[in-house]
């Protein structure tokens, strides 16, 4: 239930973004649905590229920068990109990872990317490319992938994830069968500037690790996460973090403008409406 709630949470949303963007007359974003699941590899890369404005200073960035920026370009492009470990900001219905990890809603006017923050820190930035290429090929992220088409639209979109963050040549340059292969992971998440995990999860797609190696790497990488000592973080970075930055700036000057009540606005972000203000001021900071 926690996810189907968490899809209604989210369309909810997108519906209220498609009125604003309508009313507002804004033109649909090109980019969706460009490529198809046949399309080559390494041209939806470049597009993705092009679109989220990667410069070669991202390579100069940190984990956690480089995540950022990415979340950021997609924002800027036109993306709500929407983060959460919890269903509808409830803190007693945590999220499944085993059940998703991340969904995309693909429209060509308001897409969406929703990433399970109950995963792993190291794991989202490959859901968070994984989603972003299901907008490029048109398609919903969330699939049981039963069909045949399904299947092959999820490993096409992994590809896409693993190109983008660790170009195959390069990584198999650089991968080195004389050692342990869990020693090849700092050296190469240091060079690609991506987590260890997501080294693994390439090398896992790229046949130098088994399915079952790698699967023990990430409970081990999920299970230390868990076993943190996790504080309620900053109530309006959570809300920013959890509506998407566009939309909650979209929502605010909306409410600002008194075309809708504070209380509206107040239900549609999760925010309680004597915050919206220190919200707003927050996300303009």
């Amino acid at each position: 239930m926690n996810l189907i709630d968490t899809v209604r949470d989210v369309l909810r949303k997108q519906e209220w973004y498609l009125e604003y963007l309508q009313d507002h007359e804004r033109s649909p974003l090109p980019f969706v649905g460009s490529f198809s699941s046949r399309s080559p590899i390494k041209e939806v890369v470049a597009d993705i590229r092009r679109v989220l404005g990667v410069t070669d200073d991202f390579a100069r960035m940190s984990y956690e920068d480089y995540f950022r920026a990415l979340v950021s370009g997609a924002e800027d492009a036109g993306i709500l990109v929407m983060r959460s470990g919890v269903a509808m900001g409830d803190t007693h219905r945590k999220l499944d990872v085993s059940e998703f990890r991340g969904f995309s809603i693909s429209n060509a006017m308001a897409p969406v990317v929703f990433i399970n923050s109950a995963d792993a820190p190291t794991a989202r930035l490959f859901t968070l490319m994984h989603e972003l290429a299901h907008i490029w090929i048109g398609s919903p992220g969330v699939s049981d992938g039963n069909s045949q088409s399904a299947r092959q639209e999820e490993a096409f979109c992994n590809a896409v994830a693993g190109e983008f963050l660790a170009p195959e040549l390069v990584f198999r340059g650089h991968w080195d069968s004389n050692i342990h292969w869990e020693g090849n992971l700092a050296p190469l998440a240091g060079r690609f500037h991506v987590s260890t995990l997501v080294i693994a999860r390439r090398a896992r797609d790229l046949g130098y690790i088994s399915s079952d190696e790698y699967d023990a790497y990430y409970r081990r990488i999920l299970q230390a996460y868990r076993d943190k000592d996790g504080s309620g973080g900053d109530y309006y970075r959570t809300a920013a973090i959890r509506n998407s930055t566009r939309l909650s700036k979209a929502v605010l000057a909306e409410a600002q403008s008194g075309r809708i009540l504070l209380r509206e606005a107040g239900k549609l972000l999760g925010v309680q409406p004597a915050k919206l203000k220190t919200y707003g001021m927050k996300l303009s900071a």
